[in-house]
């Protein structure tokens, strides 16, 4: 049994099914996580890029701006090509998530699924992110540290240089 969290992500789900929505909105928000709701892609794009999403549920199947269509333009924006994105759709055949997976999602449901499975491969991609942001800004640390130390290497180079020069000059001074 999964407890409501203590820190709260927020979630973005998308699907053309409001009775989808409300019901995984719900038991959603029954976890602890905080929920935002969008019954279409363009909608969903537009909510992505001015609030903090932290993980998409996103529908594969919708009219209009569909789940894959979605999901391309998430990965090809650098603001959100590393953002979470776990799609679910009805379709039956193997390939759908082949091609969900080959789009970028970082996971893949088939509906009809129990509610119990989705939260946890959510809670599974969640923490994985949080990895990923944690790399990153390790990561960030150390290239700031490099610059540092690469400042601090050519300042010293310079020092001896000078220190070189001047050596060289009181050297010429004292054969004269």
């Amino acid at each position: 049994m999964t407890y409501p969290r203590k820190i709260r992500e927020t979630l973005l789900i998308v699907d053309d099914s409001r009775t989808s929505l409300n019901v995984l909105g719900q038991r959603f928000g029954r976890l602890g996580y905080m929920v935002v709701l969008s019954d279409n892609g363009q909608a969903a794009l537009e909510r992505i890029g001015g609030t903090g999403i932290d993980l998409v549920l996103l529908d594969m199947m919708m009219p209009g701006l569909g789940g894959l269509q979605v999901l391309r333009e998430l990965r090809g924006a650098q603001s959100s090509v590393d953002l979470p994105v776990v799609m679910f759709t009805g379709r039956s055949d193997p390939l759908a998530a082949v091609e969900a997976l080959a789009a970028g999602a970082d996971d893949y449901v088939a509906k009809p699924f129990a509610f119990e499975v989705l939260a946890a491969r959510v809670e599974r991609v969640l923490a994985r992110a949080a990895r990923l942001r944690e790399l990153k800004r390790a990561n960030a640390t150390l290239d700031a540290r490099i610059a540092a130390r690469a400042i601090e290497l050519g300042e010293t180079r310079g020092a001896l240089a000078a220190s070189l020069a001047e050596q060289n000059r009181l050297a010429a001074q004292l054969k004269r």
